[in-house]
């Protein structure tokens, strides 16, 4: 492991900066408000490498939803709390009355830099998803736990943990597009839109040849995923590596992944199979991000995931 660099956290009325080696690597916006067809809630944007060059892309012309890295459920029992048109089965997409939110409750832990833990930083936050008629349905604790800031090898580490519980006090049903009908569009769970500049960008994948591409990587259950792309504005580019880490649903974790026509990732706990969430029952996610300030290159790419994988 190359040098490691001290975190910093500092917090503002509606959001959280997260700082390493002079750059804010990341910005959590936990109170945004916005437009309620696209789904209010708490989003990482932007995030960056330690090169200061941006990761993640905001409210695209084409899905204005679309904010950083988010967690989100595209179909939850004909409710949406991802954002947009909701895909049906007869009808495809249509914008519905059915766009529900999450609501920031409070931060129940921030920890800070000490002398004992200056290379991470965290915070659990209590959650509320409120259907759009105002029906409170899950309650959610969250931690976001940044770490492991290496300014040698020029990246740095998120992971990221869940429990969603259904408060509904009926039995919920969560799934995605695909479990609607659509083919390829299992997108839900903690997602990430790159930036424009990345379309077209190369995908790699964990058990899948270097030449296999963002199609045959849709849909499959690798352990890990790939994202590189050269910026705009700034020369060079960067590199995206997630991990499908764990669900306690019964559906295996099965990647969304598009570079083209834009550049999205997902590690979906509901891609092509539905959650049965009865009341008062769980489900836990786990997830691990690392955030490169380059192309890494294939063999590269696959002795980090190796080395790094949680």
């Amino acid at each position: 492991m190359g040098r490691m660099t001290d975190l910093t956290l500092r917090q503002g009325a509606d959001e959280l900066i997260v700082t390493a080696a002079g750059v804010d690597i990341a910005r959590y916006a936990f109170d945004p408000g916005g437009e309620p067809s696209e789904g209010p809630k708490p989003y990482l944007h932007p995030l960056r490498a330690l090169d200061g060059a941006p990761l993640t892309a905001f409210r695209p012309w084409d899905h204005r939803w679309h904010k950083g890295l988010q967690m989100t459920w595209t179909h939850v029992s004909g409710e949406n709390f991802w954002g947009g048109p909701t895909y049906q089965r007869d009808s495809g997409y249509t914008q519905l009355d059915n766009v529900g939110r999450m609501r920031h409750d409070a931060f129940t832990d921030v920890t800070a830099p000490s002398a004992a833990s200056a290379d991470e930083v965290s915070f659990t936050e209590q959650l509320t998803w409120i259907t759009r008629a105002g029906h409170e349905w899950i309650s959610e604790t969250r931690t976001h736990r940044f770490h492991s800031v290496d300014t040698a090898r020029g990246l740095w580490q998120l992971d990221f943990a869940t429990v969603l519980r259904n408060i509904s006090g009926r039995p919920l049903e969560l799934g995605s597009p695909t479990t609607q009908g659509r083919p390829r569009a299992g997108y839900t769970g903690f997602a990430i839109r790159m930036p424009r500049a990345w379309t077209g960008g190369r995908v790699l994948a964990g058990g899948l040849p270097d030449d296999a591409g963002a199609d045959a990587v849709m849909g499959s259950r690798a352990p890990w995923v790939a994202v590189s792309g050269e910026h705009d504005e700034v020369d060079g580019g960067g590199t995206v590596l997630a991990f499908a880490g764990s669900s306690t649903g019964a559906p295996p974790i099965t990647w969304f992944v598009r570079s083209e026509p834009f550049p999205i990732l997902s590690p979906s706990a509901s891609f092509d199979e539905v959650i049965a969430l009865g009341p008062g029952e769980t489900l836990a996610l786990r997830h691990r991000h690392v955030f490169g300030d380059r192309i890494w290159t294939p063999d590269e790419t696959r002795a980090i995931a190796a080395e790094l994988a949680p």
